[in-house]
């Protein structure tokens, strides 16, 4: 048996077919004075010829898998035709470094600047930069990619990384289930076999050389595990399991459309976590009903200066547009930390989570701060767009923020523009400090939205990154659930909107004990929410206060699991 990550659910039963990827070495020379201008061109053609390609694989991948994903190779021509990576190139060149190793090297310089930053949908980017590496140089040597368009029935495909172009031309009906070498639940290889609803294992060691093809292989997606050569009685065991599962799945679908509410009839929101406008087609097509964290990062991130404040504006108009006036919670520049932004300019610190990130930078730079702001509350005139303000400590930040809204309310009432005077302004709690004053922060925001990944992190020390500590890293500590408590229940207390939109609010575990104390709305991934959904009815309120009576007593993070595993409804 191997293990490895459990990126995508389900189970898949079928045979191996190994993806052997092109070899793309070759051997750096120097490009002669006179050849420089003829060398700039043969990169300009590989990259046209690149772009006109990937188009193509996004149309495909739009019929295929879906508006959202296709998004993706969208965004693979965008950052091939950065400024930032083609000016580098460019340059290399003209110091006399040829086309390949120019790419090589400006290319893996952004690989490895989004593999230094810790949270996974960040890091995403590095693994688009290689995929676009591997397109391009393709095209430079005249190698064709991996083509996965005529696997035969029921192939368990087994590749050292899914990348976007190799899923391009997937016929998911042929495919039983996907195995990688690297990658994690958030990785793009993870992204797309969910939306393919192929099961799928990532990060499965030496998985290239050790699976034979030919062979059959169980895929466990819910698990991690795969199995090789799988006896009768094992293979009869994981048929049945399969079949199992795909009547959970289909019994989902009797959530969808429906109200979310617990058994005894108590309504709650059940919400979606987005990067960009580009997620939206995925979050409503899952029937989400709002939009809980708008992880605005994004746009600064594609961007090689300070997005303007009209391209900031259409962003968010685009998406309170499309929710037609159901909530957006839309989180201001979290940059720093793990995030880094280059043009930002931001000094390397030794500490970076306990240092200048977040709203402390915004506070800093107020005239970059109001450019978003500005857009923000032009937008609020299309929807019910509410800002959100991360990484609080003290309530002096809050009502900086607040105080610059105002003054950004007053420019535009002079300027005869619209937008939403009582628009509301909310904090993402997030860090110890945050829940030890939630009831003074309480009392002067509009609302709470829990981030329970930095929130885990800051009160429990611990790296989730670091494999000696990331044991530590788990919201079942009481340490963590009693911050969580004390944050929904001051906030209640002041009858303010409590919302949760970090990962733990799609734990059907944590969900008895988030309807104990209070919580309005749960914000997740989009293919999280009619699983969320079903879990929320299954409790009523006096259920979830009972078990919750029980499990805050408990003293330890397995003690705590337990109960809430032996407690969960099925």
């Amino acid at each position: 048996m191997f293990e490895g990550v459990n990126a995508s659910e389900g189970i898949g039963i079928g045979t191996v077919v190994v993806a052997v990827e092109p070899d793309l070495s070759f051997e750096p020379v120097t490009i002669a004075e006179d050849q420089r201008t003829a060398e700039r061109e043969r990169y300009q053609f590989a990259l046209g010829a690149f772009c006109k390609k990937t188009e193509a694989q996004a149309e495909h991948m739009k019929e295929t898998v879906g508006e959202n994903e296709a998004e993706i190779m969208v965004g693979h021509i965008a950052m091939a035709k950065d400024p930032g990576l083609t000016d580098q190139i460019n340059s290399l060149i003209d110091n006399g470094v040829c086309a390949e190793q120019a790419l090589v090297e400006a290319s893996t310089m952004f690989e490895n600047m989004f593999l230094a930053m810790d949270d996974e949908m960040f890091r995403l980017r590095a693994s688009d930069i290689a995929d676009i590496r591997t397109g391009l140089l393709c095209e430079l040597l005249g190698k064709e990619v991996v083509d996965l368009s005529t696997l035969p029935p029921a192939s368990v495909i087994v590749v050292h990384d899914l990348t976007p172009s190799m899923t391009a031309t997937i016929d998911k009906d042929n495919v039983a289930g996907i195995v990688t070498e690297v990658g994690g639940r958030t990785s793009h290889s993870a992204i797309i076999a969910r939306a393919l609803e192929i099961p799928a294992v990532l990060s499965v060691v030496n998985s290239c050389a050790a699976m034979r093809p030919g062979a059959t292989a169980i895929v466990d997606g819910t698990h991690g595990q795969v199995i090789l050569d799988p006896d009768e009685a094992t293979l009869a065991d994981y048929t049945a399991k399969a079949e199992a599962m795909a009547a959970d799945k289909a019994a989902l679908e009797a959530f969808r459309g429906k109200t979310t509410a617990t058994a005894d009839g108590i309504k709650k929101v059940l919400a979606v976590n987005i990067g960009g406008p580009g997620d939206v087609p995925a979050a409503l097509e899952h029937d989400g009903e709002a939009i809980g964290l708008f992880r605005t990062e994004f746009l600064f991130m594609d961007a090689t200066s300070l997005p303007s404040e009209d391209e900031q504006f259409q962003a968010y108009q685009n998406v309170a547009l499309a929710l037609k006036g159901a909530p957006v919670i839309i989180r201001t520049l979290d940059v720093g930390g793990d995030k880094e932004i280059p043009y930002l300019k931001l000094q390397k610190e030794d500490n970076p989570f306990m240092g200048y990130r977040a709203v402390r930078y915004c506070l800093d730079n107020p005239d970059e701060y109001k450019v978003q702001l500005r857009a923000l509350l032009r937008a609020s005139a299309f929807g019910d767009i509410k800002i959100m303000v991360p990484l609080v400590t003290c309530i002096e930040e809050l009502r900086q923020v607040k105080a610059l809204v105002e003054e950004c309310k007053a420019e535009l009432r002079a300027e005869g523009v619209d937008f939403n005077e009582n628009i509301e302004v909310g904090v993402m709690m997030e860090t110890a400090a945050a829940a030890n004053i939630a009831d003074d922060l309480a009392e002067e925001a509009a609302f709470f939205s829990i981030g329970t990944n930095d929130l885990t992190g800051y009160t429990m020390a611990s790296d989730r990154g670091n494999d000696k500590v990331s044991y530590l890293y788990s919201w079942y500590y009481p340490a963590v659930l009693r911050a969580i408590k004390n944050i929904i229940v001051e906030g209640v207390k002041k009858d303010i909107m409590v919302g949760m939109c970090g990962e733990a609010a799609a734990d059907p575990l944590l969900t008895p004990l988030l309807i104990s104390w209070g919580m309005e709305e749960f914000s997740v991934s989009a293919p999280s929410v009619l699983r969320t959904r079903k879990a929320i009815s299954q409790w009523t309120k006096a259920d979830a206060d009972a078990l919750e009576e029980q499990v805050m007593q408990l003293k330890t993070a397995d003690e705590v699991k337990a109960a809430l595993e032996e407690a969960a409804r099925k």
